[in-house]
């Protein structure tokens, strides 16, 4: 790594990939270097400073990741030669993510200095318990650590399996356009707990794309482009929002509200 300064570009569904990226962020600062962290959903990709090394930080979803996220990479300014590099968490299997990006950024003119993807808890399906969620925890920081050094001292790869990861690419690319707005709607939109809902805000604050309004007097109301980062779900303190593919309804979530919220 030849800079000193980075510019961290993250989203974190629900709390992950913010642990992740805090852990690096404090072991780029011990070592000197200083890091401004930037909410994806809260940036203007054309104000990426080519002048700073530039880290990209979000969740795997889809074997890739949403799409308002590859929206805001591709929309990146070009560069000539600018430091880029990625880390994402994961709980299962991504595999279209890490070749396909790498492509994009260095079309754009980035330099690819390293990947990184790290296995933390699951927030779908089947929820562990807590001890064996604190221990991929644990596992996944020392490996943000690591990872963090790894850039610092250039030892840090970017990789790429053209054909199997493009083919994984292509195929979560379908799998989000099945699972469009008119499939959203009618099996994979929340319904809301209206016996449990205290119309807090919650939801509607956390929702990174603004999806979720509530009026006075009435329950919150979704509109069409959820994208399913299950920030409402795991944050709801009623579990007013339970999701349809839980076992249990259980939910998962590695830090509290206001991280996001603040």
């Amino acid at each position: 790594m030849d800079n000193d300064a980075i510019d961290f570009y993250f989203f974190s569904g629900t709390g992950n990939t913010l642990l992740v990226v805090k852990k690096m962020q404090e072991t780029f600062e011990k070592e000197g270097i200083n890091v401004n962290l930037h909410k994806i959903e809260e940036s203007d990709p054309g104000d990426v400073n080519l002048n700073h090394t530039i880290g990209i930080g979000f969740p795997v979803a889809f074997f890739s990741t949403y799409p308002f996220v590859w929206e805001f990479i591709k929309s990146m300014p070009g560069a000539d030669g600018t430091e880029i590099f990625m880390v994402d968490t994961l709980g299962g299997y991504s595999g279209g993510i890490v070749g396909p990006l790498r492509e994009i950024i260095k079309k754009k003119g980035y330099n690819p200095i390293g990947a990184k993807e790290i296995q933390m808890p699951s927030n779908i399906f089947y929820i562990q318990d807590d001890e064996t969620n604190k221990e991929k925890v644990r596992k996944g920081l020392i490996d943000a650590e690591n990872y963090a050094h790894d850039i610092i001292n250039s030892r840090s790869e970017w990789g790429r399996v053209p054909l199997f990861s493009d083919g994984v690419y292509i195929f979560s690319k379908c799998l989000l356009k099945l699972t469009g707005v008119n499939l959203h709607q009618k099996w994979f939109n929340f319904d809301i707990n209206e016996e449990e809902c205290k119309n807090c805000g919650i939801c509607a604050k956390l929702c990174p794309l603004k999806n979720i309004q509530i009026e006075k007097g009435k329950y919150p109301q979704r509109g069409l482009h959820c994208e399913y980062c299950l920030r409402c779900t795991s944050f709801c303190p009623r579990q007013a929002i339970p999701c349809k593919f839980n076992y249990k309804n259980e939910t998962y979530r590695a830090c509290k509200a206001k991280e996001f919220i603040k």
